[in-house]
């Protein structure tokens, strides 16, 4: 049986559209939606990934933000608890169904030798893809718009910041973050430059 992914991508933003929260400013149904959803599509086409590992890869994506209709931290495993409650009626199997757990999974961030960090397994390509889709936007020209939105979003949920701190701490995740596959370094990688110096240069002027 070939799993029917546009009905789960029906069912999954019909979802995140009805029971996700209006202050989600960040990690609205337009983050799933617009921009790591097509994000996964484009960086698995230019790694050169199997069309099997590519459905697994866009379901990964669909779900992997599903956990904020129940919770705001730590909703990874309330995200793969969904797709192991309703995946299988659109066709997937266990073992797919396992490796999209694995593979939404590896979005979480961790701290790691006391930087914030997504910690993928290095043997595993969807792991890595989730993770530079998750993120894609670090190397994009939409970047500081992006980042406002998860400013206003933090604030909402308790964790305001002053913008000179906000910076700061943007700064400091841009130069530690790495994009793991070679398809996000390469179309991303100039635009993540960019970005750190236009941090670097507002700061300075701060």
């Amino acid at each position: 049986m070939t799993p029917n992914f546009q009905a789960a991508k029906t069912y999954v933003l019909q979802r995140l559209e009805n029971e996700l929260a209006s202050n989600l400013f960040y990690h609205g149904i337009h983050h799933t939606r617009d921009d790591v959803l097509p994000a996964a599509q484009q960086l698995g086409k230019l790694e050169g990934i199997t069309q099997e590992d590519q459905l697994l890869l866009n379901t990964s994506a669909l779900y992997h933000d599903m956990g904020y209709i129940e919770q705001y931290k730590q909703n990874e495993a309330i995200a793969v608890r969904i797709a192991n409650q309703t995946l299988p009626n659109f066709g997937y199997s266990r073992a797919q169904i396992e490796r999209i757990r694995k593979t939404i999974m590896a979005t979480q961030l961790k701290v790691i030798n006391g930087k914030f960090m997504q910690n993928p397994n290095p043997n595993d390509i969807l792991q890595q893809l989730i993770c530079d889709a998750d993120l894609d936007s670090l190397g994009r020209k939409d970047f500081f718009r992006v980042g406002e939105t998860l400013r206003q979003e933090l604030k909402e949920y308790g964790m305001p910041k002053e913008r000179e701190k906000w910076l700061k701490g943007q700064l400091a995740f841009q130069q530690s973050h790495t994009y793991f596959t070679n398809a996000a370094r390469t179309l991303r990688n100039q635009g993540k430059k960019n970005n750190i110096k236009r941090l670097q240069e507002l700061l300075a002027n701060e």
